[in-house]
């Protein structure tokens, strides 16, 4: 990961890396912990953790762990590599960091006298990049994560009834996950049921199931510090005949995405596989989000699959294959995998039924 950096440094013409996103620190220095700082240059690699983290630090990552605290404070160790390696050009995660942060790296050095003028330099994605293709240590962790996911669904549709609440089908689900193996959530749940469920991202409420509903279940956890996303619409009862043919369309589109997508496509394009079809059987104007994104150790990574993106799908790319339907007071049906690009097409790594389930 050291050589991935460098090689970044090399091509911006970068004297050091400030590295302080704490999915950037996890995936670079193997670091669990999320708070602390990695300083990359040409000749230094040093994570910099308080007394809380020191020593996890050392037993999970291969960089030079640099304890700060009150005797030898973060602005002094900054300087340190700052100054030992002549550092002019530092690239900083724009993307992530905050205002106020950015500003206190800034201080930090210009405050050192002795130190040349330091420039700034925005990195961009360029550490983002390199996630997108996943090893199969990372697809195996990814793997077992949606597994979990698949388990907690089975588990829910055991116990779903009229009178249970969207609060508590989340809390069954969550707990689920957990008893699974998940070591947390990726994503705050959802659960959304009758009218509720016609909002994309519906905040689980008191409103009890009732019969006749469609309840949106979406939910992910992380395993090994690896995310996964599933939603599955099950309807509480029968369902009426404009629900079967809004869930027959949404099912169609996600399968359709299954079928076609391979390698060298552009991501856009992906997202048009479902949205031109949605749109032929005279829904286009209900489904207003992405078709998907990446996932990894964070649950939202590039590229995704939206109207936007002209990003090459390449092998070893996870995303989400996420299209859906909402008719704003009535209803709404969402149906997703993720899925792994292989070398001539996709694989979804969910197995939970995606026919309609009426319980």
């Amino acid at each position: 990961m050291k050589d991935k950096i460098r090689k970044i440094l090399e091509e911006k013409n970068l004297d050091m890396a400030l590295i302080t996103d704490p999915y950037s620190l996890r995936y670079y220095t193997g670091f669990r912990g999320g708070e602390g700082v990695a300083l990359v240059t040409e000749k230094s690699d040093v994570l910099l953790v308080d007394s809380r983290y020191t020593e996890a630090a050392g037993k999970e990552s291969d960089f030079e762990v640099i304890e700060f605290n009150l005797k030898n404070p973060l602005k002094a160790c900054v300087q340190d590599v700052v100054k030992k390696d002549n550092v002019q050009r530092l690239g900083f995660e724009d993307q992530s960091i905050i205002y106020a942060d950015y500003q206190r790296y800034v201080n930090f050095i210009q405050d050192d006298k002795e130190s040349e003028i330091v420039e700034f330099i925005p990195l961009g994605d360029a550490l983002l990049i390199p996630r997108q293709i996943k090893t199969p240590e990372e697809i195996e962790l990814l793997r077992q994560a949606e597994h979990i996911g698949d388990l907690a669904f089975d588990d829910i549709c055991g116990i779903l009834k009229p009178g249970m609440t969207e609060l508590e089908v989340a809390a069954e689900l969550e707990y689920s996950l957990k008893k699974h193996g998940a070591e947390g959530l990726s994503f705050d749940t959802i659960a959304a049921s009758g009218v509720n469920s016609s909002m994309p991202h519906a905040i689980p409420s008191e409103k009890k199931l009732e019969m006749g509903d469609f309840l949106t279940m979406d939910f992910g956890c992380r395993y090994n510090g690896y995310c996964s996303d599933m939603t599955r619409t099950v309807c509480i009862g029968k369902a009426s005949e404009e629900q079967k043919k809004v869930y027959d369309i949404v099912l169609t589109a996600q399968r359709m995405v299954l079928e076609q997508l391979k390698p060298g496509m552009l991501c856009k394009d992906v997202d048009r596989i479902a949205r031109n079809y949605i749109a032929e059987q005279g829904y286009g104007d209900y489904f207003g989000h992405g078709l998907g994104h990446g996932v990894g150790l964070y649950i939202h990574e590039s590229p995704a699959f939206n109207t936007r993106d002209e990003s090459v799908v390449k092998p070893c790319m996870i995303e989400t294959d996420e299209p859906g339907i909402y008719l704003p007071g009535k209803f709404g049906v969402r149906i997703e995998d993720m899925i792994l690009i292989t070398e001539d097409g996709c694989e979804s790594l969910a197995a939970s039924p995606k026919h309609l389930i009426e319980l």
